[in-house]
C-alpha cells in the first residue's frame, strides 16, 4: 500500500499538469485568434447601444447614364421574359454580364450577382452595402441608367460587421470562426477558474456576480 499511496499525489501532479499545459494553450491559441475582433465587436456594441445618440450624416450620390443599344435590346428581352412569368428562373436572373461590365466601368458600380427585379418598363437592382445602400435603375424604354449610392460613413460600417447586415458569405464565415474562438476562450478559462480557484477565494463569487447581475438586470427591467 505505501508505494500505492506515495505515487498518487505524483500521478495527481502530472494529470494537473497536463490539463494546465493544454488549457492555457488553448486559452492564448483562441485569446489571439480572436483578440482584434473582440476589441472591435466591444467597442461597436458601445456604439450600437447608442446610435440614437451618436448623429450620422448620409451622403447621397448619383449618377446618370446611357446604355447602349446593343447590350439594351438583350436586356429587353430578357425583361420581357422575366416579367411574363415571375417564378422562372428567368426572373430571379442578375444582370447580363455585359451590363454588369458597362455599368462598373461607366457608373463606377459594382453590381455582381445580385438578384434583379425585371419589369416590362424597367430594371431594379438593389445593392445594400455595410455602412450605406445603393441601387440601380435601367428604364428599357430609352436605356437611361440611374445610379444612386449612400454612405452612413464610418461607425454605421462598423456597426453593420458587428451585426452581419449585408456583408456577404466571407464574413458570415469569419463570424461563425470568431464566435467559436470565443467560445474556447471563455471555456478554457473557465476550467483554468475551476483550477485556480482554490487559491483565489474570490473566484465563484466573481462567477456568480457575472451570472446574476445580468439575470437581475433583465428580469427587473427589460419589459
Amino acid at each position: 500500500m505505501k508505494p500505492a499511496q506515495a505515487v498518487t499525489p505524483v500521478a495527481d501532479q502530472k494529470r494537473r499538469a497536463f490539463w494546465l499545459k493544454h488549457l492555457h494553450q488553448w486559452h492564448w491559441i483562441s485569446s489571439g485568434i480572436c483578440l482584434i475582433a473582440m476589441l472591435a465587436f466591444a467597442a461597436t456594441g458601445v456604439t450600437l447601444n447608442h446610435a440614437a445618440q451618436i448623429e450620422a450624416h448620409p451622403k447621397v450620390e448619383r449618377r446618370d447614364g446611357q446604355l447602349p443599344d446593343k447590350l439594351l435590346d438583350p436586356l429587353k428581352r430578357q425583361a420581357l421574359v422575366a416579367a411574363a412569368d415571375a417564378k422562372s428562373a428567368a426572373a430571379r436572373q442578375p444582370l447580363p454580364p455585359a451590363v454588369r461590365d458597362w455599368v462598373g466601368q461607366h457608373m463606377q458600380v459594382t453590381v455582381g450577382e445580385q438578384v434583379a427585379e425585371w419589369s416590362t418598363d424597367e430594371v431594379y437592382v438593389s445593392l445594400p452595402r455595410p455602412g450605406g445602400d445603393a441601387w440601380l435603375r435601367v428604364a428599357l424604354e430609352d436605356g437611361t441608367v440611374e445610379v444612386e449610392k449612400t454612405d452612413r460613413g464610418w461607425i454605421s460600417y462598423f456597426n453593420d460587421l458587428h451585426k452581419g447586415r449585408n456583408t456577404g458569405a466571407a464574413w458570415s464565415w469569419f463570424i461563425d470562426i470568431f464566435a467559436v474562438s470565443c467560445l474556447v476562450f471563455c471555456i478554457t478559462g473557465l476550467f483554468l477558474l475551476q483550477i485556480h480557484a482554490a487559491k483565489r477565494p474570490a473566484t465563484w463569487p466573481l462567477v456568480v456576480l457575472g451570472l446574476v447581475v445580468p439575470l437581475l438586470l433583465a428580469v427587473l427591467f427589460i419589459h
